[in-house]
């Protein structure tokens, strides 16, 4: 696993699959994703070795009902206390209640797809709060959740609109170039809810897979998504 710095607050985990971000106020720590179940250690050593205690964290807020996203949270919640949320629709996916609705996949994803699914079974994981459109969260100044259905029913994004810095989960991608994320189950849906978040036009974009956006991010994420959009339309 590779910790790299995003901003002094903002720091994300990178995982042989996908990545996890830890911001903090002061001591008081938030998740945002927790990576597959075999990902706590990594996490926990990380944040040592930032001189900080993973007691610390608060909160674990979960982008969306994949394996390679909520995994070992509830691991960390249970250690340290912390509290688990979810939207309300992929909630009973995480709990193992319901599964998620398979992606409908280009020819070019299937791939792709087979590779993810290497990722270890995630266990049925608790959501202590469902979350909807337009919730506020105590951290970041006011954190913003925003429903971008489309990759899952219950995807969502998280906005720091005190720091301009948004947590796209996997309906944005920034792996090699900024572009609509893999392997959805309602691509029209995705894209709709890409350009929502375009119009939000952060300074800090931080994928769910892929290197976050810190140079002129919100030109970068506005001109992807009317590509993707074109793109769309012109292949119908």
């Amino acid at each position: 696993m590779d910790l790299v710095e995003v901003l002094p607050r903002l720091h994300m985990f990178r995982f042989p699959v996908g990545q996890a971000y830890l911001w903090r106020d002061g001591a008081d720590l938030t998740l945002i994703d927790a990576g597959a179940i075999d990902a706590a250690t990594g996490i926990e050593d990380a944040m040592h070795g930032l001189g900080l205690d993973p007691a610390g964290i608060s909160r674990i807020v979960i982008t969306h009902g994949h394996r390679d996203h909520y995994g070992a949270a509830q691991e960390l919640a249970d250690r340290y206390g912390a509290e688990i949320l979810a939207h309300r629709l992929d909630a009973p996916a995480i709990r193992g209640e319901e599964r998620v609705p398979d992606p409908v996949l280009l020819d070019w994803e299937r791939p792709l797809y087979e590779h993810a699914l290497t990722v270890p079974a995630a266990p049925p994981t608790r959501v202590d709060r469902e979350l909807t459109d337009g919730d506020e969260l105590p951290f970041g100044g006011g954190a913003r959740v925003v429903h971008s259905p489309g990759h899952t029913p219950g995807s969502l994004a998280i906005h720091l609109p005190h720091h301009d810095v948004l947590f796209t989960g996997d309906c944005v991608a920034g792996v090699g170039q900024v572009m609509l994320g893999v392997f959805n189950t309602d691509r029209a849906e995705a894209l709709a809810s890409f350009r929502r978040l375009a119009a939000l036009a952060p300074s800090t974009v931080c994928f769910g897979h892929g290197d976050p956006l810190t140079v002129d991010a919100a030109a970068v994420l506005q001109l992807s998504a009317d590509r993707d959009s074109g793109l769309q339309v012109e292949h119908g």
